[in-house]
């Protein structure tokens, strides 16, 4: 039966006791007082039923008290709902006691907190990482107890999209990675995971393959040098040694050039702080660019298009190596008479630079991976252009820390178009 079926009964009842009231009182020739008096017992009826009601909200676990009508039906449908509420809690407090058990765990530290960020609950980990004791620490701000700058920008920000990768000096030094989930009714989970030994070891990495460059540097310019200098008197050698003589300074080329990108990428690849952000005049960039692959490549036939002025905020040399590897890997894998265009365009608040040639065209199968170091779709391609196989990898590494996207989309027989997309400035 509907809510306005339920209803009816009531005001039946109502209404006959309002007509039997006024009938009685007519009879005894007092109508208003009777149907007064009536009426009054009917309030004090339904007040004594509200009292009763409230009585049992006070603990509603009991069974409700009996009464009859619509008092009932509001009885039966309470007990109801709170039975159905109390099961959804106990389901609730189930599977987040599940989730902390699950939680307590685990090596990495986990945190669940309010939107302000009031500690509700953390692990074990989290006080080996972050010095949280709970349940001690329960109710008071995380970002009260964790002494990071860092991550107090990168929680209050409310952007989680990244993890956050920081240094924590309370107590121990350790580097550690911070990841944020919202779930429930704007509560959040923070993961705090200790990354120090990736870190150090990719520190050590990055000082191996520095030390190793610069070390082999020297050599490689003493042959260079005695090559070209033997090279350059014929009467110090046989003739049957020029061929040999000459592809020992071609490969000593490569090695130079391989190891300056091995430098280059290493640099882009540490901390930021070394990195001079400026406004950065594209079209100056890229008329510079020109006039180098003019020098390279003097038959290349370069489409230059700028349709805006508009300047992009970054360290001019990384910029200029991304672009530059762009450019001149265009040249180098399409035909010499193809057509190389480059365009600098806005596109909403974007700004886009795209480099398109007509050249070969790259299998989608390699796309994927086109940005690994020394990864190559054509080893004997590779080796008749000189590339080292790390073009692609310094641009990828130079996007990633300017805030930009590399796509790259390309057609086999047709050609290729690598994009950056940069964050507009601001300024012009």
């Amino acid at each position: 039966m509907s809510d306005s079926g339920n209803w009816w009964g009531p005001w039946r009842r109502l209404v006959l006791l309002v007509a039997f009231a006024w009938l009685v009182g007519w009879f005894l020739g007092a109508p208003s007082l009777i149907l007064s008096l009536g009426l009054l017992a009917l309030l004090g009826y339904w007040l004594y039923q509200l009292q009763q009601l409230y009585s049992w909200l006070i603990g509603p676990e009991k069974p409700p008290p009996d009464a009859p009508g619509i008092w009932g039906d509001v009885y039966s449908r309470l007990y109801r709902r709170w039975r159905e509420v109390g099961e959804q809690k106990a389901l609730l407090h189930s599977r987040l006691d599940y989730l902390q058990d699950s939680l307590s765990s685990i090596y990495d530290g986990a945190v669940m907190v309010t939107a302000s960020g009031a500690i509700e609950w953390s692990n074990a980990a989290a006080e080996r990482l972050l010095g949280l004791r709970y349940p001690g620490d329960r109710g008071h701000n995380m970002l009260n107890l964790v002494r990071l700058p860092e991550f107090h920008d990168y929680f209050v920000a409310g952007d989680f999209q990244e993890p956050l990768r920081a240094w924590f000096t309370s107590g121990q030094e350790r580097f550690l990675l911070f990841s944020v989930t919202s779930f429930g009714g704007g509560d959040r989970l923070v993961f705090v995971r200790d990354t120090t030994r990736e870190e150090r070891l990719e520190q050590m990495r990055r000082d191996f393959l520095g030390n190793v460059s610069h070390e082999l540097r020297t050599p490689l310019t003493v042959i260079s040098g005695y090559v070209d200098t033997i090279l350059g008197n014929p009467g110090l050698f046989n003739e049957r040694l020029q061929r040999p003589l000459q592809q020992i300074a071609q490969q000593a080329q490569r090695m130079e050039a391989l190891l300056k990108d091995l430098l280059w990428l290493n640099r882009i690849e540490g901390p930021a702080s070394g990195r001079h952000l400026e406004l950065v005049d594209m079209g100056g960039l890229l008329h510079e660019l020109r006039e180098e692959v003019r020098t390279i490549h003097p038959q290349r036939q370069l489409d230059l298009q700028l349709d805006t002025t508009d300047k992009v905020l970054a360290d001019y040399r990384e910029l200029y190596s991304a672009v530059s590897n762009l450019v001149l890997n265009a040249c180098k894998y399409s035909a010499d008479e193809g057509l190389v265009t480059i365009k600098w365009h806005r596109s909403g608040d974007k700004l886009v630079l795209s480099v398109e040639d007509r050249g070969e065209g790259i299998d989608p199968v390699h796309l994927p991976r086109l940005t690994e170091r020394f990864y190559r779709v054509d080893n004997s391609r590779s080796s008749r252009t000189g590339g080292t196989g790390l073009g692609l990898a310094i641009v990828k590494h130079v996007a990633a820390s300017h805030n930009a996207e590399l796509h790259i989309d390309s057609t086999l027989g047709v050609g290729s178009t690598f994009t950056l997309i940069f964050p507009r400035s601001g300024t012009d």
